[in-house]
């Protein structure tokens, strides 16, 4: 915090109606053939094992057999993979079409939802996936740690699980330092990161005079999280921000599990993001809002390479404030991403 067209036939449709038609033919096939061997449109016992020919039989076997070996495979893949762990449920979304797929992890005290706009847009062209991290959303909440090396791990079942490929990234908020470790230790999978009105600050030096400040906000937040949080929730909008907009995550906060909400932040607080960015070796874009200022200073200070694409006049949520220019700048990232 401190900072629904006329739909496609699916390819089990197409194969279903094929086979089908391929069926009916061949049976009426049989059934001119079997009329040869009937009396007054009945069969005649005697004959029919002995004259009928086994071939069209065989036929028609094979081809169910093949129809509902088709079908077994369609219906196994499109079920959905449930997600845990060490015992963690994972809750996801899967759009499960595309040769890139964008994995969209979502900040601080909110939840996949947040991505809606994005997942109608994206999933015409992309693989999407969205997630509540655990401790959020209807994610499991039975674990006692919550560092970023444990969502990255996270992360890391989410891909294997499901088997992602050509993965971008795009981590809001708290989750910049959850993009940047996962694609430094789980590289293999993973194209490109794209952090959401986060990594603004990586110069920040923790002086005794910060850690001591941060500290004592940690313990008024235990003591009473709403009021502490209250006290510095307008920073994340701005005068133009609507005001359901601050109703929905101000609501979404503070119903939050205060408890790992503010273990979150505090291990978010020890990542050592200059220290880690110098080691990425994945393309970095960050699509930040104006309304407070990036550091660029400090990414070039230690020669960490970024792309910076600035919006405008909106508070910490652009993907829900501005949808349509935020998504036109992460569609220019991501296609950055994939020619590099």
């Amino acid at each position: 915090m401190k900072n629904i067209s006329r739909s496609k036939l699916t390819r089990k449709s197409v194969l279903e109606s094929r086979t089908h038609a391929f069926i009916v033919v061949k049976a009426n096939k049989e059934e001119d053939i079997m009329h040869k061997y009937t009396w007054k449109g009945k069969i005649d016992p005697a004959n029919s094992q002995k004259r009928f020919p086994m071939k069209y039989k065989a036929t028609l076997i094979v081809t169910v057999i093949l129809l509902f070996q088709i079908s077994c495979s369609t219906n196994n893949k499109n079920e959905k993979v449930e997600i845990d762990n060490q015992g963690v449920h994972i809750h996801y979304t899967d759009s499960k079409h595309g040769d890139t797929a964008l994995l969209f992890i979502h900040g601080w005290g909110i939840n996949q939802t947040y991505w809606a706009n994005q997942v109608a847009h994206f999933s015409k062209n992309f693989r999407v996936v969205t997630l509540d991290l655990p401790g959020f959303g209807q994610s499991g909440k039975n674990r006692e740690s919550w560092t970023v090396e444990d969502y990255t791990s996270d992360i890391n079942k989410v891909l294997t699980d499901l088997d992602l490929k050509n993965v971008i990234l795009v981590g809001h908020s708290m989750s910049g330092s959850i993009i940047v470790e996962t694609a430094l230790t789980h590289p293999d999978r993973i194209i490109g990161i794209i952090g959401i009105d986060n990594l603004k600050n990586v110069g920040t030096v923790m002086t005794p005079e910060v850690e001591k400040e941060w500290s004592t906000f940690y313990d008024s937040a235990r003591k009473n999280f709403k009021a502490t949080v209250s006290k510095d929730i307008h920073y994340l909008f701005t005068p133009r921000t609507d005001s359901a907009i601050q109703k929905r995550v101000t609501d979404d906060i503070f119903s939050s599990d205060t408890v790992i909400a503010i273990a979150c932040l505090e291990n978010l607080d020890k990542y050592p993001f200059s220290e880690k960015l110098k080691s990425l070796r994945k393309p970095l874009y960050l699509i930040n809002s104006n309304y407070t200022p990036t550091d660029t200073a400090a990414f070039k200070q230690n020669e960490i390479d970024y792309n910076l694409l600035v919006i405008d006049s909106t508070g910490h949520y652009p993907m829900l404030e501005k949808p349509k220019d935020f998504n036109t700048l992460l569609e220019k990232a991501v296609n950055e991403i994939q020619q590099k």
